[in-house]
């Protein structure tokens, strides 16, 4: 599998990093553990998570435990040297967590903490911010997002700055390498780092947003700043939860599904979008392709700095995600993408 760097950090990890939100609610411990052993059996070294998981649903009793679980996998197994580790502190708003409090010096420390002792090692080697505290278009929320409503530049300068000076002291201490963002904007992203280039704090080397056939905002404005500040994209929903892998195709909705779980999708279900799934999954069965294994290879040959965070309920699901490794897609398959893209530009 082909190696890539994230951002200006040196670190080289797999072209395909393998997610984990559900182990610990969909996934046992053992099928988790299993797909960490085909993942890196293929040749993956990239490894995503976050305090608050698993999700479907997310609650108090189970926050933590999918960071638990990669945990014992290190402990059972001794090859935490083998794997780029990244994880993500949880931001204002989500109950299950401290409350619903936001990203603070002192949040930081706390979840920092927790996740070292259930991940079993001393150190993450990408630590993000899972979603900024003035607030986000992500989520759904491009539809009503209102910038007016958010605090003022000064206080959010304030916030960040207090925020990338606790990072770069928890870097100095040697618990984590390099910082992450999350549902960010443009706007916030080139903010993060020009206080990082003023000295406050360590320099954004990914930004963790939506990015698949059905989801391109970023396209719009942060494809730019990835290109020309150096900053990875860590593309999460690929499939757009599900949908270009055809399984929800004709109003199916197969028992252990996220959709069986969490029937709107996060705001994503609609007739429209599934139509429109089904518009992508025919281009890839047409060319013989799994809609799965396009789907992916198409986020990986975008052009600008990415890596999709690949998820899945088993290893057979995981290795159709892991079959696009190295593949182009024809260019007449990527001209039948384009034009369902702007016949149907924003499904969800």
């Amino acid at each position: 599998m082909r190696k890539l760097e994230l951002g200006r950090t040196g670190v080289m990890v797999s072209e395909i990093c393998l997610g984990s939100m559900t182990w610990g609610t969909q996934n046992t411990e053992a099928e988790g553990h299993a797909q960490i052993d085909r993942a890196l059996d293929r040749g993956v070294t990239f490894i995503d998570t976050a305090e608050m998981y698993p999700v479907n649903p997310v609650s108090a009793e189970t926050v933590g435990r999918t960071e638990e679980i990669i945990g014992s996998w290190f402990a059972k197994t001794g090859r935490r040297d083998e794997v780029v580790l990244a994880s993500k502190v949880s931001g204002i708003g989500l109950k299950a967590v401290r409350d619903g409090d936001p990203i603070t010096p002192a949040s930081i420390r706390t979840a920092i903490e927790g996740s070292l002792r259930r991940l079993h090692t001393d150190y993450i080697d990408v630590y993000q911010f899972h979603w900024p505290n003035r607030g986000s278009y992500h989520f759904r929320q491009n539809w009503g997002f209102n910038a007016a409503k958010q605090p003022s530049k000064a206080v959010i300068e304030a916030d960040m700055i207090a925020c990338l000076e606790t990072l770069q002291a928890l870097v100095a201490e040697g618990k984590i390498r390099h910082f992450g963002l999350s549902n960010e904007s443009a706007w916030g992203t080139t903010e993060w780092l020009r206080l990082a280039g003023e000295g406050h704090g360590p320099r954004v080397a990914t930004i963790q947003n939506e990015y698949s056939l059905m989801c391109r905002l970023y396209d719009l404005d942060m494809a730019e700043v990835g290109v020309h500040e150096a900053v990875t994209l860590l593309a999460y929903s690929p499939l757009a939860v599900g949908m270009l892998s055809g399984k929800y195709s004709g109003g199916a909705v197969p028992e252990g599904s996220r959709r069986s779980i969490v029937r709107e999708l996060g705001g994503r279900s609609n007739a429209r979008a599934f139509d429109i799934a089904d518009l992508y999954v025919d281009i890839a069965r047409k060319a013989g392709l799994d809609p799965v294994t396009m789907a992916i290879a198409w986020v990986m040959g975008r052009p600008f700095p990415v890596v999709p965070i690949i998820g899945a309920t088993s290893v057979e699901q995981l290795d159709k995600s892991l079959d696009a490794a190295g593949m182009v897609l024809p260019a007449e398959v990527l001209a039948a993408i384009e034009r369902v893209h702007h016949a149907h530009p924003m499904p969800f």
